[in-house]
């Protein structure tokens, strides 16, 4: 039907990560968001200081023999997910201290370029039951981009302020780890060690993808990132080995509904830079003493050579002065007063969409399209 929006793909792949990716088309991913074996180096069972177990990390999946071993492996894997990554397109991956240098290192190797890392600051994280280190409260994700070359990636600047009450988003993120009804159990227990939280990656999707396009998880687990991209509008190819995650992954997207599309729209636009009316003055637009009325003519006020206007016996600006006479407790001075022009009254707003045009023509006011340079 027309204006009906395509349904984003959707596909779990039960395999190898590497394998699987490099049998997949050349450039299929939008983004990819990777969340690989941390190789934690556990020795021995984890126990609180009542002798009950931690349950930890324990799986096979990651342990590797040496570190030469585990750079193999993420050598591999980066290689395989650089080339099904679009010319355009970023990668994410999540770590902590115990693997994610050795990433980094081998994705500037590469030819990857690090855009930011962002600190996943746990606002609840497990203590540190031994008590002879410092509580392990955060993970580090890496967003790159393909090459240093690249010039062109999605980032939605405007929707992150948004998010973040219209402030710049930082780069070190409070978000609770996983837990309660969000937690998936299996038997009672757990049903994955390292289930990541839908706040995260709803924040990773929301900042560096748009509504359809398809994100590549290579190590999908019970498919968190699957669940967010469908509730986002986005497509996703999962690839995960366990074909047990894969069923749990499965069973719980379907159980997503996606938002429509009102729901998917976000805040795109740059909102227009503030121009003081005193600039209005200093150009010569209007002149001290000239004298604004609203678009009737009921009310009058006088310009003053600083840009404040004068009327009834009081001064103040353009909002204050204009609320003030109409017994208001706000109004918006740009479209309530008005100057002549040609026999004509004309908003004085004229005057400062005048003054924003020629900053634009000099490239002096911020612009963004929601794309960005990469910068060293």
């Amino acid at each position: 039907m027309p204006g009906e929006r395509t349904i984003p793909a959707a596909e779990i792949l039960v395999g190898d990560s590497v394998e699987i990716m490099n049998r997949l088309p050349e450039g299929s991913a939008d983004m990819i968001f990777a969340d690989p074996p941390y190789n934690l180096q556990l020795q021995g069972e984890l126990v609180r200081p009542n002798n009950t177990r931690v349950d930890g990390v324990d799986e096979d999946w990651d342990r590797f023999a040496t570190f030469a071993a585990y750079d193999e492996f993420t050598r591999a894997w980066l290689s395989a997910a650089r080339r099904v990554l679009k010319d355009d397109g970023t990668l994410w991956v999540i770590g902590s201290y115990h693997n994610i240098y050795r990433v980094g290192t081998v994705l500037q190797d590469l030819g990857y370029w690090i855009l930011n890392d962002i600190i996943w600051h746990k606002s609840n994280p497990m203590p540190n039951f031994r008590g002879k280190r410092f509580t392990n409260a955060h993970e580090t994700l890496l967003w790159c981009a393909k090459s240093p070359e690249q010039k062109r990636y999605t980032f939605n600047y405007q929707a992150m302020k948004a998010t973040n009450e219209d402030l710049q988003m930082r780069s070190d993120w409070i978000i609770p780890v996983c837990a309660g009804n969000e937690r998936l159990k299996s038997g009672g227990t757990k049903a994955h060690p390292t289930q990541k939280p839908e706040a995260l990656l709803h924040r990773v999707l929301l900042a560096s993808t748009n509504v359809g396009d398809t994100v590549l998880d290579p190590f999908f687990g019970t498919g968190t990132t699957g669940a967010v991209a469908k509730r986002l509008g986005r497509g996703f190819i999962g690839i995960e080995r366990n074909a047990g995650y894969a069923a749990l992954a499965r069973e719980r997207i379907d159980g997503v509904i996606p938002a429509d599309d009102e729901g998917l729209e976000i805040t795109t636009k740059t909102p227009e830079p503030r121009i003081p009316f005193g600039w209005v003055m200093e150009r010569g637009l209007l002149a001290p003493g000239d004298v604004l009325t609203d678009r009737r003519e009921r009310f009058a006020a006088k310009v003053r050579a600083d840009g404040s206007l004068v009327a009834d016996g009081i001064t103040g600006s353009i909002h204050k002065v204009g609320a003030h006479v109409q017994g208001l407790s706000a109004c918006n001075g740009w479209t309530f007063w008005h100057f002549s022009c040609g026999g004509k009254a004309v908003p004085i707003d004229v005057l400062r969409q005048r003054i924003r045009a020629e900053l634009a023509d000099a490239n002096m006011l911020p612009g963004g399209s929601g794309r960005r340079r990469p910068r060293s």
